[in-house]
């Protein structure tokens, strides 16, 4: 197991000349509590969490060592961040680490046991997250009366927004009433219904996102989930997280309802020409605006609430017009006088539409016709047919697309799309089969055994043709911007030596201070840590590598420079076809990473959006491109890490 970056005191190199001199950033979210923890009650906490430490070890890799230890890491983040916001939760880390406690001795017998895996009601279960492999916290409510003998269907609720409402606080609240629909179904009988944490307060973008999406692979790992009745749901910043995450993966839901949830950036924010951000900040909004993703929404049933007087109406009704705008009508349930909260009779109306489709079946694993609309092919999936190649990314992208089994032909309608894959159920053979691509036919020959899949792309002529692009390209999970490479696996590597340049030394350990600060405090997680001598082929094969340095500070950025778009030395540096000073400039950015191309490499850079960002969820959006150049004589500051110079995006061939 790599080094966790929690285990590293003060910063990662040392501070270095100059670094005191740059001013800290104040955290806003969670906000640091006036309040001290009395001291000793927390030596007593701190002992027995030391002596957790070996306990954890012992469980590690073993079954439900999760369910054990979300409970420890929820009171460890909480004295570390000083996350006690008022004296009644002085008692909490004592209660959750004699959680921990009651099911350690459990999985600690000679012959194992679970008991919470049969527990009915309120309970909170933990897993480990592929990006950094930290332990995340879920609530679940098991009804009583749920016959778990045969397929279920499941509820995943999205909380609302809680600057104050960490692990600790999470746990706490789904260990009590339930809050789903505003807590209006408390004594529901038919339905597991899931909490996702969601890395506390992104709005659950980033690895929030991928929270919600592992949670549900949790929950159908344990309990008997029908996997066509899974429905998403949630309420405020969970109904804006609705609103993407549903966009974003419409093809794994029965249903989505989002709850007086935001749906975009320039409208939710009341942004006017003369105060909207950079041109590229801009085109980064696709990656989360809804808007740009409305016809995914047509692939199964969408339903929208808002309080008649809630100003975040005002998300529901832009849907209703980019719904209208093509073609369709959003069902959109209105609470009468009601402000930011569920109406009574609006709670039961939602809860019966949601009954509704899970009597009739739920969704259609395999649906004759599918919509797709995207600005990225990170979000280019829709149940059988995956975009792997767009003409220019960030403009937008679609493709109508039906399958008829019995003529053995696919017809696809597409547009900005230049190469695509379609994969077959389990009992269907591709081979033989006609493909129609905007009016042009293909034929697939079969031969002889059963075809999966079949590739198509665009070539130079605009002809359609067999195969996939050849060459290196921007495809599906590997396309950027830089905050991508945060969504899978990670692994930092920090500078092997110092710089000659002393202000850079401190901007590099001021940078990298802030990104393992902000990793722990806002994404509460702890990613893996390792010098460029340590890695191994492993990490090199399943990890991002987000190297801090130079080509003359970084052995790995040495090793691969070469193979990189810049000219960079201790004398040069070129990028996007200008020219900087290396002695007071640093560029960003991503790239696939020459020694495995399947993953990327990210240099200087952490999550783009900061502190500046978080006073709304609908901001937490990527601010650079996929390069960026920054004069680090201009101190970081809350919104960038210093004077961004020069940004841009790399072509569809990474150039």
């Amino acid at each position: 197991m790599k080094r966790l970056l929690s285990l590293i005191g003060g910063v990662l190199l040392g501070a270095a000349a100059g670094f005191s001199q740059i001013p800290e950033i104040e955290r806003k979210i969670p906000p640091v509590s006036k309040l001290e923890f009395p001291t000793e009650e927390r030596e007593k906490i701190e002992a027995r969490l030391s002596d957790y430490e070996d306990r954890l070890y012992e469980l590690a890799g073993e079954p439900f060592e999760g369910d054990v230890a979300v409970f420890a890491k929820a009171v460890r983040f909480a004295l570390r961040n000083n996350e006690f916001y008022s004296e009644k939760e002085f008692s909490l880390p004592a209660k959750m680490l004699d959680l921990a406690d009651a099911r350690y001795e459990e999985r600690a017998k000679e012959e194992p046991t679970a008991s919470w895996r049969d527990q009915r009601g309120m309970l909170v279960r933990g897993y480990r997250s592929s990006i950094d492999d930290s332990v995340q916290p879920y609530g679940l409510e098991i009804p009583e009366k749920l016959d778990l003998s045969k397929p279920v269907p499941l509820l995943v609720w999205l909380h609302g927004r809680g600057d104050k409402t960490t692990d600790l606080h999470f746990i706490n609240r789904c260990l009590g009433k339930s809050q789903a629909l505003g807590g209006k179904i408390a004594d529901q009988q038919n339905a597991i219904i899931v909490h996702a944490f969601g890395r506390h307060c992104v709005g659950f973008k980033y690895a929030g996102e991928i929270d919600v999406l592992e949670v549900i692979d949790a929950v159908k790992a344990e309990y008997p989930i029908d996997p066509n009745k899974v429905a998403l749901a949630g309420f405020s910043m969970g109904g804006a997280g609705a609103w993407h995450v549903g966009a974003h993966y419409r093809d794994q839901f029965c249903a989505v309802h989002a709850g007086a949830g935001f749906a975009e950036t320039k409208f939710y924010n009341k942004l006017t020409p003369e105060n909207l951000p950079v041109d590229y900040v801009q085109t980064l909004w696709s990656l989360y605006d809804v808007p740009n993703y409305t016809r995914n929404f047509f692939n199964g049933p969408v339903l929208a609430y808002s309080g008649e007087d809630d100003k975040q109406k005002q998300a529901a009704d832009l849907m209703a017009e980019a719904f209208e705008a093509e073609g369709e009508t959003l069902k959109h349930i209105i609470g009468p006088g009601m402000g930011h909260r569920y109406h009574d009779d609006s709670a039961k109306e939602i809860w019966a539409w949601l009954n509704d489709i899970w009597d009739k079946g739920g969704r259609d694993p395999f649906p004759k016709k599918i919509e797709l609309q995207t600005a990225t092919l990170r979000y280019g999936k829709m149940f059988w047919f995956t975009a792997t190649g767009l003409e220019k990314h960030w403009e937008d992208s679609r493709a109508s697309a039906t399958w008829d089994e019995a003529a053995k032909k696919i017809s696809v309608a597409s547009k900005n799309i230049t190469a695509f894959r379609i994969d077959a159920s389990k009992t269907v053979d591709l081979g033989a089969y006609e493909l129609e691509i905007d009016g042009q036919k293909l034929k697939s020959e079969s031969p002889g055994f059963s075809i999966t899949s079949l590739f198509a792309h665009r070539s130079a002529d605009g002809t359609w043709a067999w195969g996939e692009i050849a060459g290196l390209t921007k495809t599906r999970h590997l396309q950027g911007p830089i905050d991508d490479a945060f969504l899978s696996k990670f692994i930092v590597v920090p500078p092997d030596s110092v710089d000659k340049n002393e202000k850079f030394d401190a901007w590099i350990d001021f940078e990298m201070n802030h990104f393992k600060n902000r990793w722990i405090e806002l994404m509460r997680g702890e990613y893996a840590f390792e010098n460029s001598g340590a890695l191994d082929s492993l990490d090199v094969s399943e990890s991002n590598l987000v190297l801090w340095g130079t080509p003359s500070t970084n052995l790995m950025i040495a090793e691969i420079i070469d193979q990189l778009p810049i000219e960079w030395t201790d004398e040069t540096l070129k990028i996007g076809g200008q020219t900087f000073d290396p002695k007071t400039h640093v560029p960003s950015f991503i790239y696939p990473n020459p020694v495995a191309p399947n993953r990327y490499i990210v240099i200087n850079s952490g999550l783009t959006f900061r502190e500046g960002h978080d006073r709304t969820n609908s901001l937490q959006n990527p601010k650079l491109p996929d390069w960026a150049v920054t004069n680090f004589e201009t101190n970081p500051n809350d919104l960038t890490a210093g004077e961004v110079v020069a940004t841009g995006f790399f072509s569809e061939t990474w150039k």
